[in-house]
């Protein structure tokens, strides 16, 4: 008979001693995460939950925010190289011999208290403009989609951070038992391009428990993937076989001390009450038909970007903590013109409705609404410019976004860009700038929230971020 491995040998004779020093270890890390969340929480509280309305792809601000009349006159001159500088440009237009300077095809009105310009393509976001906090001095060093995308959403960009949304999951958890404290609604743009991809990276956990990761609602079908039960087994039948799961999980974790062990309990017990709780959230039956109509008629159309819209206002109702609603098609590097029309039909009357819905129904004050993309478009074709036609590239340098509600100064422009919206000349925003604000108005400071992971302390501003106090009511 073979003699066991000497390492094998200690292994099994130190089991419960390397086991004790595991769980010991686990806890330690654990109560600094909660002490971390708990210093970190000392902030007035002006945001309970936050709506992201992300534009992925670039909504070029050009065309509908920052208004540039001068463009008018030097269109399809020659872009100044003392205004690109040494600017690092994407593959696309990094080979052009030429950057004609290219206006935008649309009139512009100005509107509201704050003067703000908006395009004739956003004609109810027109309406509301003294609700918004428009920002024309965004700015972001990354210029392509993916990285920019997990800028914005995680403070880094590359992938293993947590996402903005289990961030504040992590935080601030939820105010419904029922329903997860982060969910996804991704809808497609009308204008006929690829996509670009987004990755379930965007709205993951990362190295925090997986409880906080976003929960992806779907157009069709099951709401959420597996919430069914199966054929022949009855609500009875499947909590009888949570309550033997739940068991069978507890005693695991009470030999190992793994977190995940326990996050997957809760993970089952959270699916098993929203099998009540979801029906009744998506299928919209209490909603008037006043109701529908603000929202558009696309708004009875699931998979939407308007039903999406009408669907976020219900969680906030219910007190989810943060919705990330994702419309894609935002990429115009060619047929601009047209297609960002499609894009703006798309997403106008819903954002506008959404704003309006709050606010008649006491909740502006306390959601933070934000609208906008991971980085802008240029001010120079991408290509050839043609009489009727443009496409634009990728621009990180200056970009637009709005915010309302949750303690956010509305009819404000704050910053502004050069004559050619190329350069910030005033009140520059970073991505961690942003990120810092919006925790901020949530009762968070930015510099404590912290997770411990492999020796350091990371947060979602990395090691930058100020908060802009000057939109801040």
């Amino acid at each position: 008979m073979n003699q066991p491995s000497p390492r094998r040998h200690f292994l099994t004779q130190s089991g419960i001693s390397l086991g004790s020093m595991a769980l010991s270890s686990l806890l330690s890390a654990s109560e600094q995460s909660h002490a971390a969340v708990s210093s970190a929480l000392t902030l007035p509280v002006r945001a309970k939950r936050i709506i992201y309305l992300f534009m992925h792809g670039g909504p070029s601000q050009l065309d509908l925010f920052d208004h540039k009349p001068g463009l008018r006159a030097r269109h399809g001159e020659e872009l100044p190289a003392s205004v690109r500088g040494d600017q690092r440009l994407t593959g696309m237009t990094s080979g052009q011999k030429s950057f004609p300077v290219t206006s935008s095809a649309f009139r512009f009105h100005q509107q509201g208290d704050s003067g703000a310009w908006v395009s004739e393509i956003m004609p109810e976001t027109a309406k509301i403009v003294d609700e918004l906090c428009i920002i024309p001095s965004l700015h972001t060093e990354a210029i392509n989609h993916d990285p920019a995308a997990m800028l914005m959403q995680t403070g880094h960009q590359q992938p293993g951070r947590p996402s903005f949304g289990a961030w504040a999951s992590y935080g601030l958890g939820t105010e419904n038992s029922n329903l997860p404290a982060f969910v996804v609604l991704l809808s497609h743009g009308s204008a006929a391009r690829p996509a670009d991809p987004l990755y379930a990276r965007l709205w993951g956990p990362g190295f925090l428990p997986s409880s906080h990761q976003g929960t992806a609602f779907r157009s069709g079908g099951d709401p959420v993937l597996y919430l069914s039960n199966t054929p022949g087994v009855s609500s009875d039948s499947r909590r009888d076989q949570l309550n033997v799961l739940s068991a069978l999980n507890s005693a695991r974790s009470n030999i190992t001390g793994d977190p995940e062990t326990e996050t997957r309990i809760a993970q089952y017990e959270l699916a098993f009450r929203m099998q009540t709780s979801v029906p009744e959230l998506v299928e919209m039956n209490d909603e008037t038909e006043s109701t529908f109509a603000a929202y558009g008629p696309a708004s009875r159309q699931p998979g939407t970007f308007a039903r999406h819209c009408l669907l976020a206002r219900r969680m906030a109702e219910r007190g989810v903590r943060f919705l990330q609603l994702y419309h894609r098609g935002w990429d115009q590097h060619y047929n601009l013109p047209s297609d960002i029309r499609l894009q703006a039909r798309d997403v106008d009357q819903p954002a506008a409705a959404l704003i309006r819905d709050l606010r008649q129904r006491g909740l502006l004050d306390e959601t933070l609404v934000i609208w906008g993309g991971e980085f802008g478009r240029t001010t120079y074709t991408q290509g050839k410019l043609e009489p009727n036609n443009y496409g634009r590239d990728h621009h990180g340098r200056c970009f637009t976004m709005w915010l309302a509600g949750g303690g956010i100064r509305p009819s404000l422009v704050y910053g502004k860009t050069d004559d050619y919206c190329y350069n910030v000349v005033e009140n520059p925003v970073h991505v961690h700038d942003l990120n810092a604000t919006l925790l901020h108005q949530m009762g968070i400071d930015h510099t404590r929230l912290t997770h411990r992971f492999q020796g350091r302390d990371y947060r979602l501003t990395d090691v930058h971020g100020n908060v802009v106090q000057d939109i801040i009511r």
